[in-house]
């Protein structure tokens, strides 16, 4: 049996319920806010370095664009009612419609965008091979910085060269590593999958 396309969570839970798509939105927010939580505060900028990029990341190639986008869906929405999931600011308290609409609030829209491009190219099998999957990723990371980049440049009324500093710059080399540890990870697996579904 071969793979045909789509989501690696499609592929080895294909019968899944309405209540077994509860429990994985469930397990893809916790596990968002769990690497969210991973924060470490970049001088002079009020967005920190966080494993939240790596979560939406692995949620939206894993779990297919619908399923990713609604369990990001859902943890904005925890987050904005008050559950404190959102990665911890010096600025800023970690939950509440204050994150969403204040500086760095460009970033959790842009992941929104992103789980649901990188979504729907994993239904499309991007993710299964390297040399689609790195792409595929890098334009769910761009997505992401350029919300967050736009938002942060109009809300604090930066120069441009102020926002790149302080919003993009110092998060090259950690997304690169992300990038890369996703992509290669990825095509392990579905490697793995394909021999135990050809069994």
């Amino acid at each position: 049996m071969s793979i045909q396309s789509g989501s690696l969570r499609a592929t080895v839970f294909p019968r899944s319920t309405a209540l077994t798509q509860v429990l994985f939105v469930a397990a893809g927010v916790a596990f968002i806010a769990l690497l969210a939580q991973i924060s470490i505060p970049v001088p002079g900028s009020p967005v920190p370095v966080t494993g939240q990029t790596l979560a939406v990341l692995l949620i939206g190639t894993t779990y297919g664009a619908r399923l990713g986008v609604l369990t990001f869906a859902t943890y904005l929405l925890a987050g904005v009612a008050g559950a404190p999931i959102f990665a911890p600011s010096a600025t800023s308290a970690n939950h509440g419609i204050g994150r969403l609409i204040g500086a760095t609030g460009g970033y959790l829209v842009g992941m929104l965008v992103a789980s649901l491009v990188l979504g729907y190219l994993a239904d499309r099998k991007a993710d299964q091979k390297f040399r689609t999957s790195f792409p595929a990723l890098l334009l769910g990371d761009a997505i992401i910085f350029t919300f967050g980049l736009l938002w942060l440049q109009h809300t604090l009324d930066l120069s441009w060269s102020k926002t790149i500093a302080a919003g993009f710059t110092p998060f090259i080399l950690g997304e690169a590593l992300k990038i890369a540890i996703t992509a290669t990870s990825l095509p392990l697996v579905w490697r793995r999958i394909s021999r135990t579904l050809n069994k």
